[in-house]
């Protein structure tokens, strides 16, 4: 599947050589899709110095945001696929890792809105083919180790992608207010 974002920051997508999802899947990918449309909505018309500016008491900035959401999504099919393995031991996590962590939630020196925006239209591409053609929704992987995580818990790809539409969501959100902080644009109303 191909992305293009045209002037106004909406997304059109060229379904032409990605699998046909039908059912609850079309479902999943099109709840999914209206949720990164509002995301990337946020950043339309903003320079990189702008994507990268707090503009609230958070450390979030737009151009943060879009890359940390482009970093979740991508672990989580990497957990789809591989298991926890994909996403490592959050409780053996040292300063620096979170660290680390935590630059994900900027842009950096040397990166681009442009290129935090790319970054995420491919995995949106990988997420979608990857929803189109798993056998199975129901299959199940042992949650990673985390604090946040029941001990022993599994979740479904359905359950994993479910998860994924409501972190885009609450970030679309958080995305919202950065914007309107920044210059008084909104994304809707």
């Amino acid at each position: 599947m191909s992305e293009t974002t045209t002037a106004d920051g909406r997304t059109t997508h060229d379904l032409a050589d990605a699998p046909a999802a039908t059912g609850e899947r079309a479902d999943l990918l099109a709840t999914l899709a209206k949720q990164r449309h509002f995301l990337r909505f946020t950043t339309r018309d903003l320079t990189d110095e702008q994507a990268g500016r707090r503009s609230t008491v958070s450390e979030l900035c737009l151009g943060g945001l879009i890359k940390h959401v482009t970093a979740v999504e991508q672990s989580w099919v990497d957990f789809i696929l591989d298991g926890p393995s994909a996403m490592g031991d959050f409780t053996t996590m040292t300063e620096a890792d979170w660290a680390r962590r935590a630059d994900g939630f900027r842009l950096l020196p040397g990166e681009t809105l442009a290129g935090v925006l790319a970054d995420y239209a491919e995995v949106a591409r990988r997420t979608d083919e990857l929803v189109a053609t798993l056998p199975d929704l129901d299959a199940t992987q042992p949650l990673p180790k985390a604090p946040w995580f029941e001990p022993g818990g599994r979740w479904s790809a359905r359950r994993v992608l479910m998860h994924i539409i409501a972190e885009t969501a609450q970030h679309a959100g958080h995305a919202d207010i950065i914007r309107e902080s920044l210059d008084g644009a909104k994304s809707m109303g």
